[in-house]
């Protein structure tokens, strides 16, 4: 195992991906001690479960005899591969390598060690069984060691998906087999199938799907010949692959585009016809992650946390990240997370534009954003989800749009890439104003407490007893501090994107709009006398006094002064509001609302705001600290080291540096992760990119220019290296307080910690 993988090695997780958008990663698994993938892949948003599982049968003259016992002994996994290791019965253990490949692939290669000094003949099966709901048991075909179905995948809102599923066991091909039965258990046990009985005097290739009634289970198996050598060694795979047929009709929606289209072309879809051939188990997918890592910037830091973070972080991106070319996914992008959430989902667009854009090229960081571009209601609405295969059901998430476009373009410059999002933006900030600003007062409205992202707020209740509810709809009115800052960043990426293009007159509409509204947040939503930002109740302008941690959002925009400064230090360093033991909660903790343990009048709940630790807020507010330091108040440098640094150290179970993750939520005062929810690997916030911009310090300046300045993390030392920057590669190294900086191999300069270095291409 190559070293890019080894240090994130451990026996506690199972997800894995190539990257395509069909994920093994179920959230709750019954069934990883058999081999295969008999709980839940997810195809795009869609599940479908069981895929298969793996029998061995022992051979005699008569033709395959029973089932050999399988005891699972270990587990290890890496982002690559799942390692299990088999006791089969006596004399004879199996090594399962279980990855996924792109086009769907599903492989269980194996490695059998016979102990005895016989040979062993056996027979190896790959096997599933179906309901038959939403099967279309015409389309059952065998041959030889292959059968295939297809069937349809429907999601949470009725929408579905047509899939074919193909199993195959690739060498000495002996049968494979499809038999429909009346429904029994749906356990992955090689006895309670037809099979069982049906194979008694020998595999035979053949399709049985008659009876009285079409309703029940159908079974589904290939098999494959085996000879373990006396004493020795053999390897063979066993595979499925899941290949959905169509997705509808689809069609751009935007009014814009093929603006958008002409601009930034979108790729074709990556043709995949089978895994490549290899006689080691497991090695293409981990050709695959070695390939993925060694492009990406390399990182080695002194603290173990930070380090192994970032080697993490790139995991979760790729785990979640789809091709483009394939229905709605126009481009390559990134889904939020697993199961329901494995879609492009606005409120986290602009994280993954963050993140991504330091990979070598800038194709997913731009996809993440042109996808829902592409897609863009004809009243300049933006959807607030993107299906593979509908635009149904998508509802609507704030987000700051402006921030991220300018953030991929700091590091990928591209004019081609700012003409496509231009007028599309400049659509959907019209709507903003026309929709949620109908009063002119600068100030965005929110009218549903689900479109922020942060639902169960006292902030929403301030304006309405029923805020509350469970249903989407306009149910408040609130002008809230996070969507106003967005439409603010918003109307400032608009004017600086219409003067780069040479728009004279778009540069100027959008300065003074956003003049207009950068006013209203100082001018309204501003309260100097509790030194703290506030939402605002519309029906008579006045503050709600609410304190959440989107109340610190406007320190990341440059609008503050010296005068707000004191307001930060006094309210997010106050351990009885915001300075939890891990920082911050989403609501204070005197919040009449406060809860570290995710209830909600005194019910738990899965996605409460109301004093939970969420790494999309903790994003956002290390943005605050760091640019109210680097601006106003150097003191503050401290702060926002340590407050990143506990942010990052809370992303690991029980302080353990081997075993990271990211969960949607944590508690405050344990650092505990939403672990009853079973979302790990959650992309819902940014992480590497504050270890760029803060920890080694790197931060794109205008134009060509750039600063290194690490913020006092204490390290001993740190390495960055291959950071893609505007076609180079730059690499900062920290010895102590003493850092030095190189362009493509060519020295720059070398400073100490507080001591910026300044730079230009």
């Amino acid at each position: 195992m190559a070293d890019s993988l080894r240090p994130l090695e451990r026996s506690d997780k199972h997800y894995l991906s190539s990257g395509s958008g069909i994920i093994f990663a179920p959230r709750f698994p019954r069934w990883l001690e058999h081999p295969g993938f008999w709980d839940e892949i997810d195809v795009y948003h869609y599940q479908l479960a069981p895929l298969f599982t793996v029998a061995f049968l022992g051979r005699d003259a008569q033709g395959p005899g029973a089932a050999l016992p399988v005891r699972q002994l270990s587990r290890r996994w890496t982002p690559a591969e799942l390692v299990a290791h088999y006791q089969l019965g006596e004399g004879l253990e199996g090594w399962e390598h279980r990855s996924a490949l792109p086009g769907g692939w599903f492989l269980s290669d194996w490695r059998l060690q016979n102990t005895e000094d016989t040979p062993r003949t056996l027979m190896g099966v790959a096997w599933t069984v179906q309901d038959t709901d939403g099967l279309d048991l015409s389309t059952v075909r065998t041959a030889p060691g292959w059968a295939s179905f297809r069937c349809v995948l429907q999601d949470r809102h009725v929408h579905r998906l047509a899939v074919e599923v193909t199993l195959e066991a690739v060498a000495g091909k002996a049968a494979g087999g499809a038999y429909l039965a009346e429904r029994a258990s749906l356990v992955p046990q090689w006895e309670l199938t037809p099979f069982a009985e049906k194979w008694r005097d020998g595999a035979t290739t053949a399709v049985q799907v008659g009876g009285v009634s079409l309703s029940g289970a159908l079974h589904v198996a290939a098999a494959c010949e085996v000879v373990v050598p006396a004493a020795g060694v053999y390897t063979l795979t066993l595979r499925a692959r899941i290949q959905p047929q169509n997705f509808g009709d689809v069609r751009m929606t935007s009014p814009l585009a093929d603006h958008v289209c002409e601009h930034v072309r979108p790729p074709k879809p990556v043709q995949v016809s089978g895994p490549p051939a290899s006689t080691e188990p497991g090695q293409a997918s981990r050709a695959s992650w070695q390939a993925f890592y060694a492009a990406l910037p390399e990182l080695s830091c002194s603290d173990p946390f930070i380090e192994r973070y970032w080697d993490y972080r790139w995991y979760g991106l790729r785990l979640c990240s789809h091709e483009g070319g394939v229905g709605n996914h126009l481009y390559p992008g990134c889904c939020e997370g697993t199961g329901y959430f494995h879609v492009p989902i606005a409120y986290s667009a602009q994280c993954h534009a963050r993140e991504l854009r330091w990979l070598p090229g800038p194709e997913r960081a731009r996809g993440v954003i042109l996808n829902f571009l592409a897609h863009q209601k004809e009243s300049g609405q933006l959807h607030g989800r993107i299906y593979v295969n509908h635009l149904a059901h998508t509802d609507f998430y704030f987000a700051d749009w402006g921030g991220a476009v300018l953030a991929v373009d700091a590091v990928h410059p591209d004019d081609g890439f700012l003409r496509a999002v231009y007028r599309p933006l400049a659509l959907y900030a019209e709507w903003l104003e026309r929709e949620r600003d109908a009063d002119g007062s600068g100030l965005y409205d929110v009218v549903d407490h689900y479109e922020t992202g942060q639902e169960y707020m006292s902030r929403y209740m301030a304006v309405s007893p029923d805020a509350d509810s469970e249903t989407w709809g306009k149910r408040i009115r609130l002008k809230a501090v996070d969507a106003t800052v967005y439409a603010y960043q918003l109307q400032r990426a608009l004017a600086a994107i219409a003067e780069r293009l040479d728009d004279g007159e778009g540069a100027r509409r959008w300065a003074k709009v956003a003049e207009r509204t950068g006013g209203a947040i100082l001018g309204v939503m501003w309260d100097g006398a509790t030194g703290m930002f506030s939402d605002v109740d519309p029906r008579r302008m006045q503050r709600t006094g609410v304190k959440a941690a989107v109340c610190f959002y406007p320190y990341f925009t440059g609008l503050v002064g010296r005068k707000q400064i004191e307001g930060l230090r006094r309210h997010l360093l106050d351990p009885s509001e915001f300075w939890t033991t891990y920082p911050v909660p989403s609501s204070s903790a005197d919040d009449p609302y406060y809860s570290p343990d995710a209830e909600w009048k005194g019910k738990r709940l899965n996605c409460p705001w109301n004093g939970r630790v969420w790494p999309m807020t903790n994003s956002h507010v290390a943005e605050a600290v760091a640019r109210a330091a680097t601006e106003h108040d150097p003191a503050l440098r401290e702060a926002a080291a340590e407050f990143i640094h506990r942010f990052i150290r809370m992303l690991f179970h029980d302080g353990d540096p081997g075993r990271p993750n990211c969960y949607e939520h944590y508690n405050p005062e344990t650092g505990r992760p939403s672990i009853y929810r079973g979302f790990d690997d959650y992309q819902h916030s940014w992480v590497n990119d504050l270890i760029v911009k803060y920890v080694a310090g790197f931060r794109p300046g205008g134009s060509d220019s750039f600063i290194v300045d690490p913020f006092p993390f204490g390290l001993d030392s740190l390495r960055l290296a291959r950071l893609p920057f505007r076609g180079h590669e730059v690499e900062v190294e920290l010895d102590g307080d003493r850092f030095t900086v190189r362009v493509d191999g060519r020295w720059i300069g070398e400073s100490r910690v507080g001591a910026p270095v300044e730079a230009r291409l």
